[in-house]
């Protein structure tokens, strides 16, 4: 598939990635059976996986949109843009941040730091894609869908300068002739 000037070619169905929410659903219902979590997804990216997933979170919760972003294209600019977002005291509270994607860990890092000092009883993240490699920052996620390798990753919410949200199914970019590893 072709989105602008890259191709990209799938790797994760729609069906694959529904079984993974449904397993983390359960992971968060038993671990949260007595609590109340807040989850804060952030936007944009996490909007299906979110949605989906807290479609099959059973306890009582509630939920707050966070927004901030470090990309530009395919890669982490590493500088975040402005925080937006949890608009109700999350003092003493459980918190769940619902990622998209952790790459460099530089996004959650500076989320969990931020709640952690607005008093937040815990904070934990679930993600359903995890970067294996090009992680700059040791950030601890609880909850992940998929490891992957350092690729960059469309559809299922996930874009590539806007465009690709909508696909059902997730994709990784295609690797350039000139990248291929050489026969010899």
């Amino acid at each position: 598939m072709k989105v602008q000037d890259l191709e990209f070619k799938k790797f994760i169905t729609a069906p694959a990635i529904s079984e993974k929410v449904k397993t983390l659903a359960n992971q968060l219902n038993h671990d949260y059976k007595d609590k109340t979590p807040i989850f804060l997804p952030i936007l944009n990216g996490s909007f299906m996986f979110a949605s989906d997933l807290l479609k099959e979170v059973k306890v009582p919760c509630r939920v707050s949109f966070v927004k901030t972003s470090s990309y530009t294209g395919t890669s982490s600019t590493g500088q975040l843009k402005t925080l937006i977002g949890h608009d109700e005291s999350l003092f003493n509270q459980h918190i769940i941040i619902i990622e998209d994607i952790v790459d460099t860990g530089l996004t959650l890092e500076k989320i969990i730091e931020e709640l952690r000092g607005l008093g937040a009883k815990s904070v934990e993240a679930v993600t359903l894609l995890r970067k294996k490699t090009a992680r700059e920052k040791k950030v601890d996620v609880k909850y992940v869908g998929f490891e992957l390798d350092n690729e960059f990753v469309l559809g299922y919410g996930m874009d590539y300068d806007g465009l690709g949200r909508n696909i059902k199914d997730l994709y990784k970019q295609a690797q350039k002739s000139t990248d291929l590893p050489s026969k010899n």
